[in-house]
């Protein structure tokens, strides 16, 4: 285990406005916006584009992709770009819970479903590769769990996840760069409580393996962004 493993403050699991659905849906246009912003900004594109170049010779020539957890899609438009360049016809597909933000992904993407990640709407290995950014913290141990079992059911091939490395010095970066930048109120205090939600590297690793029985390949990222990937198997 890493130093910085050891030092990571306990995990919390704290409220985050975005995950309340009664969330009015300009507020939560205007904080989807302000994650986007960050992703580009602070590491969370760079990290899943590390992870899913390192799964493209796992891929086959017409790839289908389904982001779980797509927000407005941003991330995914840049997985397909990625696709495309490496000379792959590629067919992107986002889920949100929120019929809203699924209604916006819809518009970037292939397709979009408003669905849970807990039961995704599609069959066994029925999804080239599965990617899902910046959504793990939003559960309990457990419930994470149930997610990447879901995200290993329905892979034919590779699976990859992004999250925040728990930290407090990341925390004190977001709240400072986030006032620094003119992000809402809600997505200032969404960020810090995403990050102190946030994994280990051993703990994410730790996690994908009880629910897959698959040890993944970690990795990580600037401002405190790690990664795990995977070639999917069956799992009982």
């Amino acid at each position: 285990m890493r130093l910085a493993d050891k030092l990571a403050p306990a995990r919390i699991r704290g409220i985050e406005y975005l995950d309340d659905p009664a969330t009015p849906d300009d507020v939560r246009a205007r904080a989807m916006a302000d994650v986007a912003r960050s992703n580009t900004l602070f590491g969370g594109g760079a990290a899943l584009m590390s992870a899913v170049r390192a799964v493209l010779t796992a891929l086959p020539a017409d790839v289908t992709v389904l982001d779980v957890g797509t927000g407005h899609a941003e991330l995914a438009a840049r997985v397909r770009s990625q696709l495309v360049a490496s000379g792959r016809t590629a067919s992107v597909v986002g889920l949100d819970i929120s019929e809203s933000v699924a209604r916006a992904s819809g518009r970037v993407l292939d397709g979009a479903v408003a669905g849970s990640a807990f039961k995704l709407p599609m069959r066994d290995r029925s999804v080239d590769l599965v990617i899902c950014s910046q959504l793990l913290h939003h559960f309990a141990a457990d419930d994470v769990r149930t997610v990447l079992t879901e995200l290993n059911r329905i892979s034919r091939h590779a699976v990859v996840v992004a999250d925040l490395r728990r930290s407090r010095l990341a925390a004190a970066g977001f709240w400072i760069a986030s006032i620094a930048l003119g992000f809402h109120p809600v997505t200032r205090h969404d960020g810090v409580v995403s990050v102190m939600r946030g994994f280990t590297e051993s703990e994410l690793a730790e996690l994908v393996h009880a629910a897959t029985g698959v040890t993944p390949i970690m990795r990580r990222g600037i401002f405190w962004r790690v990664s795990a990937s995977w070639h999917a198997q069956a799992h009982s």
